[in-house]
């Protein structure tokens, strides 16, 4: 089954060209409009991704409204004699009504619900009246697209691209979740803490009174060892009586 004409209006319709020199960041601009009264996902690829920093790559366009999408050219040894074999592809659908997870629809999607539209890629040097203008204009164009270079090469490939709406949803969502999981994890540490407290608290009460009872017994028994020394001196005195009254007699 064919698949259906793409609705979404590119402008470009068929070429992105980039003009050098290619020492630094040299950018193209498409613009992708949404004629219809549908909301329209789309998905914007190449043949050479390590070539190319897209943003945004994905998202949704509105019914009547348009997105601008920068294609950004990594630095590279431009050759004149070596055609372009880098190509674009934007792909797009209708969004469901009761779309919540793009990602999701994308994985879903049927063949015939996919459309589609190719762009090739045009490098072309200026014309040596054009340098003086173009140097001016390159000035302020790299020093943006430093910032993008350096943030691209360390991002990995498949994060080089915008976060869309969903994405940040999620990533907020997370930091809430982790938040609440610190906080969490500091009450049962509060009560841990509070708990190991009033164990110490016990085992010295329980110290004390052991010490207390040993104290006592102690003197219990220092106590009971006079007595006995006691009545064993009256015994003796009374047996040494018994003895000098029988002499007497």
């Amino acid at each position: 089954m064919a698949r259906p004409e793409q609705v979404l209006v590119l402008e470009p319709q068929h070429e992105l060209k980039f003009r050098g020199p290619f020492t630094d960041v040299v950018t193209a601009t498409l613009k992708l409009t949404n004629p219809t009264d549908r909301n329209v996902c789309f998905k914007v690829k190449t043949t050479a991704p390590r070539r190319y920093c897209v943003r945004p790559n994905s998202g949704i366009i509105d019914a009547g409204t348009s997105v601008n999408v920068s294609v950004m050219l990594q630095p590279f040894d431009y050759d004149p004699n070596e055609k372009s074999k880098h190509k674009f592809m934007v792909q797009s659908m209708l969004a469901p009504y009761d779309m919540t997870d793009m990602e999701g629809v994308w994985k879903e999607a049927k063949p015939e619900e996919l459309m589609d539209s190719k762009l090739r890629c045009a490098f072309e040097m200026p014309l040596e009246n054009d340098k003086t203008h173009d140097d001016d204009t390159n000035k302020t164009v790299s020093s943006s697209a430093s910032s993008v270079k350096t943030e691209h090469s360390t991002l990995p490939k498949s994060a080089s691209a915008s976060l869309d709406d969903g994405e940040v949803k999620k990533i907020m969502e997370e930091c809430k979740r982790l938040q609440m999981e610190v906080q969490r994890l500091r009450e049962e540490n509060k009560q841990i803490r509070e708990d190991d407290g009033l164990r110490k608290r016990k085992v010295t009460s329980v110290a004390a009174l052991h010490s207390t009872s040993s104290a006592m017994a102690t003197s219990a028994m220092r106590e009971e060892g006079l007595s006995t020394r006691v009545l064993a001196l009256c015994v003796l005195f009374f047996v040494i009586g018994v003895i000098i009254g029988k002499l007497a007699l």
